[in-house]
């Protein structure tokens, strides 16, 4: 299954505050807020969504094809991800901007506070996914992850009118985008990704009820947490499936894009979507414990005894039989 995965391609700067962020909230002050946290820890990883996504894929096996735009600082990063399985010819490079860079900080309670500089990011509006399609033959399947807002509409207009089948994944960019846009984004997709806070932007976003989005895609997949995930689907049974316990959380960075990654996995491997949204709270589970959204590796024998001990050993084989790491 040749799967591109657009969207942005970052450095995260990844800091922790010793305190919680709410308490330093004055409620009838909010509109003047002026606040600086001095954080004790400070870790800079590889990031960005659609390179989270494809990493994670390629951790299972995958050959994914990264699309989106860097800077000419991308070198070791581009390494670090085509040993990682991922095919990275398709990634525009900038002659002018750096890449992107993602600065986050999380407090003891796992509240975040983040901000996102584009840098080359705003290129990706300029690549075309026909010249990804025809040098590998075809595309199966198109991730339309964050990015440049311009590059998302872009990206979803083209996939229409040349018939490659989405997936929409509007996450961060919904809070910036035109409910226009964002309509643009997800009708016809595939499949449509939001987290619980993230529905309710949609939604609001739109102007479109529940139902109404269900009628314009094929399967929404919205994560919620500790308390799993939920896929609804026009004229089909909703499908729950429970977090996968941790042993500690670490850090939330990217644990969506790890689900993204291990549920599309479990669609290309045509494990039906339950088995796939379990292998996708699986590595989103793996990806919780870690610090930094690519530090982790995918042992199958670890894996597959995660699965039984969330899911049961039918589960357990069935998604192992299909594992090649």
């Amino acid at each position: 299954m040749r799967i591109a995965v657009t969207g942005s391609i970052a450095t995260d700067h990844l800091m922790v505050f010793p305190g919680r962020f709410a308490d330093q909230f004055v409620a009838d002050q909010l509109e003047k807020v002026s606040l600086s946290f001095l954080v004790d820890q400070l870790d800079i990883r590889r990031g960005g969504v659609a390179a989270n996504i494809s990493f994670g894929l390629g951790s299972l096996g995958m050959t994914p094809i990264l699309v989106g735009a860097v800077g000419t600082d991308f070198d070791d990063y581009r390494s670090w991800l085509e040993r990682h399985g991922v095919d990275t010819k398709s990634v525009h490079v900038s002659q002018t901007r750096h890449t992107s860079r993602f600065l986050c900080t999380t407090d003891q309670s796992q509240a975040q506070i983040a901000s996102f500089y584009a840098g080359a990011m705003e290129e990706a509006r300029n690549i075309e996914l026909q010249a990804v399609a025809d040098r590998l033959g075809g595309l199966d399947l198109v991730v339309v992850a964050p990015n440049d807002p311009v590059a998302m509409v872009r990206h979803t207009e083209e996939c229409r009118q040349r018939g490659f089948a989405f997936a929409a994944d509007p996450s961060q960019q919904l809070a910036r985008m035109e409910g226009s846009d964002i309509r643009t984004l997800v009708d016809g997709a595939t499949y449509l990704f939001t987290n619980e806070y993230e529905t309710s932007l949609l939604l609001r976003a739109t102007g479109w009820t529940a139902e109404e989005v269900l009628g314009r895609v094929g399967l929404w997949v919205m994560t919620h947490g500790a308390d799993g995930v939920r896929i609804r689907g026009r004229d089909r049974e909703t499908v729950e499936i429970p977090a996968v316990p941790v042993a500690e959380e670490a850090d939330p960075t990217g644990v969506g894009d790890a689900f993204r990654a291990g549920f599309l996995w479990g669609v290309h491997a045509r494990l039906g979507v339950e088995r796939a949204a379990q292998a996708g709270c699986t590595l989103a589970a793996i990806v919780l414990e870690t610090v930094g959204t690519q530090e982790y590796t995918v042992d199958r024998a670890d894996f597959s005894k995660r699965v039984a001990k969330a899911y049961g050993s039918d589960a357990a084989a069935e998604i192992e039989s299909k594992l090649r790491v």
